[in-house]
């Protein structure tokens, strides 16, 4: 029965297609049925907004799942996205040891850089708290500046396959199960997905669009959990991700006043047929 029950813990930026308002719509899509549990709430995510509002939900999170236990809900998979804190990351370190069903999932999209950078907010000690985390995760979904933050690798802006090899040796090597590496790209015209499980390492290559969108880490995690749910394997959870992110991002190409998200709800059609 691939009916599963998913938890997924990340923010909610109520504008700007994003975390849980991408995460939801993605999961119960594939069919899956989809609980969210909220670790604060915005008014817009935080790339290109000011004055945005923020309300931060820490002290909410023990006492649901509290009740969670209580009432013997447990779940197939967690997977998580966007976390504020060390103290929420200690949070989900408990989720894991306890709202699991016997045989359950462990996703981690570590979603706490890019270009090079730590997002705004995040620290060294943050971001030993994420290794944490990480490492005791099934699947974990980092992008390259990720990957470099989590094994202390200096960030290169442009990099060649023994470079994306040595992040790969130094994740595994810390613990990582299995990795799915993304925006990994060897050329100006193209990028694509590296995924490295027992032992073996597949890289799937798809063409680039150069147009830069915010939520599209939040499209392809959710759509990869989306997608292994059904019981397809790693990698070909791996490619259906990456084709419907592509998708979205082209979709919305041509729309420079939706520079806030992508517009992923009128391909979801495409996405669900490609489960089939």
């Amino acid at each position: 029965m691939d009916y599963k029950r998913v938890l997924t813990v990340q923010d909610i930026s109520c504008f700007g297609q994003c975390s849980l308002t991408v995460a939801l719509p993605i999961l119960s899509a594939a069919g899956h049925e989809t609980v969210i549990l909220p670790s604060a709430v915005l008014s817009t995510h935080t790339g290109g907004f000011s004055g945005f509002t923020f309300c931060d939900l820490t002290g909410e999170i023990p006492k649901i799942t509290e009740h969670w236990l209580k009432e013997g809900i447990k779940f197939d998979a967690i997977y998580t996205g966007y976390l504020g804190s060390t103290t929420q990351i200690g949070y989900v370190k408990s989720m894991f040891k306890t709202l699991g069903k016997d045989k359950y999932i462990k996703i981690v999209d570590p979603a706490m850089a890019d270009n090079g950078k730590l997002y705004t907010g995040f620290n060294a000690e943050f971001v030993n708290e994420m290794k944490k985390l990480v490492y005791s995760a099934d699947i974990i979904l980092p992008n390259i500046t990720e990957a470099c933050f989590l094994t202390d690798t200096e960030y290169k802006e442009k990099y060649d396959e023994a470079y994306i090899d040595m992040l790969l040796s130094k994740l595994t090597a810390a613990g990582a199960k299995t990795v799915i590496l993304t925006g990994v790209s060897y050329s100006e015209d193209s990028t694509g997905v590296l995924v490295y499980e027992n032992g073996i390492k597949r890289y799937y290559k798809h063409r680039r669009n150069k147009r830069g969108s915010h939520g599209t880490g939040d499209v392809y995690a959710s759509a990869f959990v989306g997608a292994y749910l059904k019981n397809n394997d790693v990698y070909k959870s791996a490619v259906i991700a990456a084709d419907y992110t592509l998708l979205c991002i082209e979709n919305t190409a041509d729309d420079d006043s939706h520079r806030y998200g992508v517009k992923f709800e009128p391909v979801l059609p495409q996405y669900i047929e490609s489960l089939k």
